[in-house]
Formats: C-alpha cells, sequence, structure tokens
C-alpha cells in the first residue's frame, strides 16, 4: 500500500484514522501521526532509541511507581484546535489512565510525553517544532525531548494551549542532571545517555 505522507491536502481526522488502521494492517513498519494538518510517517524505533525508553521507564518506576510509562503504541489526540493524532515515544501518566481507550486516547491524564530524535531528515520539523505545538496545544505539563543529534535533552514545560508554545524550554547536554518539573518532580542522571549516540 502507497501511503502519502507529508501532504497537506484536507484530510479529516475520521479519514486519517481509517488511514491510520489500514496502514498498521499492512506493515508493521509504518505508524502515522496527523500533526498540523499533515499525515507524517512516524519512524520505527533503532535498537539505541529502545535502549533510552527501556531506561527512562526503569527511572521512572523508581522515582514514581505508581505512574506507568507508556509505549508508542498509545496514540494520543492532540491540538484541540487543529486536531492532531500523535504518537509519542512514550507517555507517563497514572496507571489506569488508558483504560477503556481506544488508539488515539484524551491526553487529559498525561504528565510527561517523551520524544528520541530519529536519524532522519523530518526529525527537526517533526520533534522540535511540530510536536511541541501540539503536546503543549494539548496542555500536556511536561515534554521531554531526547536529541541524539545534539547529545542533549531539552525540557519544556508550563504549556500554553492557546499559543501552542511551553513557555520554558531548557537545554542539558548529555552527562549532566536534569530535572523534570511538576507534575513529574524528580532529576534525572543522563550520563548513560552517552552510549546511545552514533
Amino acid at each position: 500500500m502507497a501511503v502519502m505522507t507529508g501532504h497537506t491536502s484536507q484530510v479529516t481526522v475520521e479519514e486519517f484514522e481509517r488511514i491510520a488502521k489500514i496502514a498498521a494492517k499492512e506493515s508493521d513498519a509504518v505508524r502515522l501521526e496527523f500533526i498540523g494538518g499533515r499525515i507524517e510517517d512516524k519512524g520505527v524505533p533503532d535498537g539505541d532509541h529502545n535502549e533510552i525508553y527501556m531506561w527512562l521507564q526503569s527511572v521512572c518506576m523508581q522515582h514514581r511507581p505508581e505512574l506507568g510509562l507508556y509505549p508508542s503504541d498509545q496514540g494520543l489526540a492532540i491540538e484541540r484546535y487543529r486536531s492532531g493524532r500523535a504518537r509519542p515515544d512514550a507517555s507517563l501518566a497514572p496507571r489506569g489512565t488508558f483504560a477503556g481507550q481506544g488508539e488515539w486516547a484524551d491526553p487529559a491524564g498525561v504528565l510527561m510525553v517523551v520524544e528520541v530524535t530519529s536519524y532522519d531528515a523530518d526529525t527537526d520539523r517533526r520533534d522540535r517544532v511540530e510536536k511541541p505545538t501540539g503536546y503543549a496545544s494539548a496542555g500536556i505539563p511536561v515534554y521531554l525531548l531526547i536529541d541524539r543529534d545534539d547529545g542533549t535533552v531539552v525540557v519544556h514545560s508550563d504549556p500554553d494551549p492557546e499559543s501552542g508554545r511551553y513557555r520554558d524550554a531548557r537545554t542539558t547536554k548529555f552527562g549532566e542532571p536534569v530535572h523534570l518539573p511538576t507534575p513529574v518532580g524528580f532529576r534525572v542522571d543522563t550520563e548513560i545517555l552517552k552510549n546511545y549516540v552514533r
């Protein structure tokens, strides 16, 4: 099945969801998102990407055992005003938040979303521009970007849903401690991230 991504014609959310469902049945390697009116192909993670997820899951369980770090299988209905659908690499939320919800869940209970950059041409636009806008528009309190290209961790916080922007963004080099603000509320040692970059 051929799917055109990056296409900006008028596609409704319902049409996108049908296309995404068909694409998922056709291939395990295709996962689609609908951000800023564009259908995007979310790349399949590599081994280092998966190791970062496992590390962060362990850290979150250690500091906040009442929360779950949900993988990218759980999509979120983001961008209230522009009707978007995103698959964060991970979503931190109280256990049970997604019970009874479908493939594209309401992000209301999500405390933090996580993206780990991929080594592809769309990373800059997708992870550094479009995703922060979508997540801030949805009012998600913290957006954690683990940027393997720059060797940095960027913590976006204090969302302004009206403007679609986070009021605060702090960048820290791999190896330095990172504070994840309220409602997450703990520090992370990022030294291990140096092992997962090319």
